[in-house]
């Protein structure tokens, strides 16, 4: 394989991965709301930020990329606390909040 050939594979890869990635932020970012909206929190600064990524198996054993998504949320408007969206792939794997107040 020539070296330009191997730029170019390597160029395209970097491409893929930038695209997906903007993909599965996007999913997480959604799953982040809905999860808020759904037990009465409030997501903050409307975003999320990856924390850390790796290979993981699926259920049907597929090596797939895990990426893990923090974000901040607010149950009673004056403090902020952090949870996380782990991905696999495309897919949801769960989502996590740290324990926070909660009004009544």
């Amino acid at each position: 394989m020539t070296e330009e050939m191997l730029l170019g594979a390597l160029l395209a890869l970097a491409a893929w991965l930038y695209y997906d990635g903007m993909r599965v932020r996007e999913q997480a970012l959604r799953a982040g709301r809905d999860y808020c909206r759904n037990v009465g929190l409030q997501m903050l600064d409307e975003t999320v930020s990856r924390q850390r990524i790796g290979l993981a198996r699926d259920g049907s054993g597929q090596v797939r990329i895990r990426r893990n998504y923090g974000f901040e949320f607010t149950s009673d408007g004056e403090r902020r606390y952090h949870g996380e969206i782990t991905m696999l792939g495309m897919s949801v794997q769960g989502v996590q909040v740290e324990l926070h107040r909660m009004l009544h």
